[in-house]
């Protein structure tokens, strides 16, 4: 009698083994073995130390910096557990790469985000986690299922607890009007007021203007954002929301801290009180000097793996 049944597999590439490690203590299992080492000429090396045939396989593989290294990483990763004859293999991608490249902005402009799609399929990968992409469109990219997970509710939790009904009072602020929509479900998760910082440029040599769309006059508010990448639109939109709005204390939140650049130094000087991140990417090393607050995302990906291990509806997480 075969009595064989479909085990569980975790895996984890170089970008973010920490995250991987505490998925996998969530669910109450431990990260399999593997490596993943480059030859001296820079190319990707991938070993699995375990058996995978017949089995559920998630790979934990944000792709952030080096997002070329990190992406290469995941693709080598699927690779070999196809041909390792996986049953089902999932890319756990927290924070998506080229998730701003997604359409032309310009003639001749590359679409990257869907050719990031392509060569995930390419490769063998049979569905997608991932949270925040920065664009909704991008899960019709995949002509496989990708499942887009919302972190608003994990923000929405940290401030019930920290603020407690003082909440009420308070605003939740788009940084743009692009990201509004997403700021509205986390002020009526809330129940908090919304108002937006509107940029406007009417031409390619006139100075940019702020607005506030929305009363934040005495309040305190929460600048709620996607991505973190240069910090700039946050710490402008944070200065626009005292010096124009009038607003008493600016927070702000974002499920990516990409934190390139001079970021760590914009946000030091800014009138940001707390910025709240997320670690689909590693905390960065300065991280209490730009006063940066890191939540952890392993119960909710946790969770959304062993519902899609057990071919449970994950609908609680992406709606």
């Amino acid at each position: 009698m075969i009595t064989n049944k479909r085990s569980i597999k975790v895996f984890s590439g170089n970008a973010n083994p920490k995250l991987a490690a505490d998925i996998c203590k969530s669910i109450g299992t431990t990260l399999g073995e593997n490596s993943v080492t480059g030859f001296a000429d820079g190319e990707v090396s991938c070993s699995i130390y375990e058996s995978v045939r017949g089995s559920d396989v998630f790979i934990v593989q944000s792709t952030c910096k080096p997002v070329n290294d990190n992406l290469m990483e995941l693709l080598v990763m699927i690779d070999a557990c196809r041909r390792a004859s996986a049953g089902r293999i999932t890319a756990v991608i927290p924070y998506f790469g080229y998730a701003r490249q997604d359409r032309k902005s310009r003639s001749r402009d590359p679409i990257s985000a869907k050719l990031v799609a392509n060569l995930l399929v390419a490769a063998g990968v049979h569905r997608v986690l991932t949270m925040d992409l920065h664009a909704a469109q991008i899960q019709g990219f995949f002509d496989i299922p990708a499942d887009n997970l919302l972190s608003y509710p994990i923000f929405a939790d940290y401030y019930a607890k920290k603020f407690g009904s003082a909440l009420h009072n308070m605003v939740v602020v788009s940084p743009g009007v692009g990201p509004t929509a997403r700021a509205r479900k986390f002020a009526e998760k809330l129940e908090s007021g919304l108002a937006i910082v509107d940029r406007r440029q009417d031409g390619p040599s006139a100075e940019e203007t702020l607005n506030i769309i929305g009363d934040v006059k005495d309040k305190d508010c929460i600048l709620f954002a996607d991505i973190v990448d240069t910090g700039e639109t946050l710490v402008t939109a944070a200065k626009a929301l005292t010096e124009k709005g009038g607003a008493k204390k600016v927070y702000a939140c974002a499920t990516h801290g990409v934190l390139a650049g001079q970021a760590i130094d914009l946000l030091e000087k800014s009138n940001i009180v707390q910025l709240a991140l997320l670690d689909t990417i590693p905390a960065h090393p300065e991280a209490k000097r730009a006063r940066l607050h890191y939540l952890t995302v392993a119960p909710i990906f946790g969770e959304a793996i062993e519902r899609s291990f057990q071919e449970i509806s994950i609908t609680k997480f992406v709606f």
